[in-house]
């Protein structure tokens, strides 16, 4: 695994809270590493409780920092509110894992903690659009294969031939030991951003 030309600005931890800083403004944010939460009025509601997560957490040994939850509820009515033309309801559910070291073990754990609590949180119906299942993972460091395996991900599904909406996972890693991000098809919008966020601006000097 190459090491980036550039180099991350922040720490892993820095990284870590800027991250959930900046998705206070759109998401909601559920701490299960003793942070403060940021909870909104609304929401899907469904799935395991706080209390329950910790558990999981703490049994499983999940590193899981928070799941930020957004939600996007859009309708069109015809003259007047008593006739709906369309309505189309749009959630993410993104889970920020941190780990000094992320091998395949652990990330097939985690992929797979993210799809079954994702799929249960889910608000599957008529005028449900999409459901994004985002993990985020940030680690130290992460061998080759995991790189691999990350990029070659793709699990998606629809309900109904679509007219109940689909699920769509995205992921992306960020390795502060080589300053490296990469991610799978579905989530170079999170690497991209991610970038503005963790490179230093001028590249490193050989």
């Amino acid at each position: 695994m190459h090491r980036s030309k550039k180099v991350f600005s922040l720490t892993r931890s820095q990284a870590c809270e800027t991250l959930l800083r900046v998705y206070r403004s759109y998401y909601n944010i559920h701490r299960f590493d003793g942070g403060e939460s940021a909870i909104r009025e609304g929401g899907a509601g469904k799935g395991r409780t706080d209390e329950e997560v910790i558990e999981a957490v703490e049994q499983n040994d999940y590193p899981l920092i928070s799941r930020c939850d957004f939600f996007e509820h859009s309708q069109k009515y015809v003259i007047s509110r008593k006739a709906e033309l369309w309505s189309a309801d749009r959630e993410e559910f993104l889970y920020l894992f941190s780990m000094p070291d992320l091998t395949m073990d652990l990330f097939k754990k985690c992929r797979d903690y993210v799809y079954n609590d994702g799929m249960d949180r889910m608000n599957v119906g008529p005028g449900h659009m999409y459901t994004y299942l985002t993990a985020v993972f940030l680690c130290d460091s992460c061998d080759a294969d995991v790189i691999r395996t990350i990029k070659k991900t793709r699990i998606y599904k629809s309900f109904h031939f679509s007219l109940h909406g689909w699920m769509d996972y995205h992921n992306v890693v960020a390795v502060f030991d080589d300053s490296i991000i990469d991610s799978n098809f579905s989530g170079k919008s999170s690497a991209k951003f991610m970038k503005k966020i963790f490179y230093h601006k001028k590249e490193k000097e050989s």
